[in-house]
């Protein structure tokens, strides 16, 4: 058996080198030729029904507006029952001919099923299951008093999507649906005090990855790695060591500094096109994917410059990342509106 993994250490780089440069030109030709053909006979969600999660703020709020806009019937979950009604009175008046909201908490199983099965009872069918609802927790690990505080980050973003794709998998086999899971780049990006959310949202990614290939073609999955996008975490809200939800916009610069922050209706607007056309994945803004390639390629770069960013400095609240922001005076150009005078709703 180690002569075996012996040959295999040594043979299965360089064969495996050789048969990527014969198979990868083909490969991007025969991607770019299904893209096109995908685009030309993308999805009509007209009448079509759309479960989305975390639908009060964000990128679900917009997801909500865009595929109204498309004519889609809508099935709306968050905590906040409120703002879900707000959400679905403007959803309806850009197009939609049909909204529920359902006050729920993706992270209690009873409540997952619970709105899966109102769902298919008000409308009949399930097209597409949005998974969207997440929490962003800040602080170095070595600095939180009590771990435990981080635990609705896995139970939220991970398990949440999870329990609502375990109930809503029968009924998408049944209309070929899709899941579109919203994860983020941060997933595969090393970066510090966001340690509990960066690896619930690889966990994401791997879930969904894995179930692809259970699934097959039965029903199709798009994963969706976003980077700075307009949101209440881009607006300065987190979940403090405490455990607590906190606005705290001094934290925001020295994580985001200089880093360009997309408009949330065009996130919403792309992610929407990428799951019609049904792509595999979703990066959004694209130039996101050149940190994913330093990670593969130059890794100990990439650490190294998060690091020197985010935590050189005479604290914790005077890093470098903070000080390029203030120094540069770019607040105007890289933050839109919303992020540099936020208006948050209330919980």
């Amino acid at each position: 058996m180690d002569l075996i993994h012996g040959i295999l250490n040594i043979l299965a780089p360089p064969l495996s080198l050789i048969l990527m440069l014969y198979i990868i030109p083909p490969y991007m030709l025969f991607k770019f030729l299904h893209f096109i053909i995908r685009s030309m006979f993308s999805e009509n969600v007209a009448g079509k029904v759309i479960l989305i999660t975390g639908a009060s703020s964000g990128i679900g709020e917009h997801l909500a507006y865009e595929y109204g806009r498309r004519g889609a019937r809508l099935a709306l979950v968050a905590r906040r029952e409120n703002r879900l009604k707000e959400v679905a009175t403007t959803a309806k008046s850009h197009g939609s001919p049909d909204v529920i909201t359902i006050p729920a908490d993706v992270s209690i199983v009873k409540d997952c099923k619970r709105f899966v099965d109102l769902t298919i009872n008000h409308f009949g069918r399930l097209d597409h299951l949005v998974n969207n609802a997440g929490v962003v927790p800040i602080g170095l690990f070595e600095h939180t008093t009590d771990t435990t505080n981080f635990a609705p980050t896995m139970d939220i973003n991970f398990w949440g999507s999870a329990y609502c794709t375990y109930f809503s998998i029968p009924h998408l086999r049944k209309c070929k649906g899709k899941i579109i899971a919203i994860a983020s780049a941060a997933g595969w990006l090393p970066a510090p005090r966001m340690l509990f959310y960066n690896a619930s949202k690889a966990a994401v990614i791997t879930l969904y990855e894995n179930l692809r290939t259970e699934l097959g073609r039965d029903i199709g999955i798009t994963i969706v790695t976003p980077g700075l996008v307009e949101s209440e975490m881009t607006q300065g809200k987190f979940l403090s060591k405490e455990g607590q939800m906190v606005l705290d916009q001094e934290m925001r610069d020295v994580q985001v500094s200089v880093m360009p922050i997309r408009s949330v209706t065009e996130a919403a607007k792309a992610i929407v096109n990428s799951a019609c056309r049904g792509d595999s994945y979703l990066t959004e803004p694209a130039w996101v994917k050149a940190a994913f390639y330093w990670k593969i390629f130059c890794p100990e770069v990439l650490e190294f410059c998060n690091r020197w960013l985010l935590i050189s400095g005479s604290s914790e609240r005077d890093t470098i990342s903070k000080k390029l922001l203030h120094l540069s005076r770019l607040k105007t150009y890289l933050y839109p509106e919303s992020i540099r005078n936020p208006n948050l709703k209330p919980n």
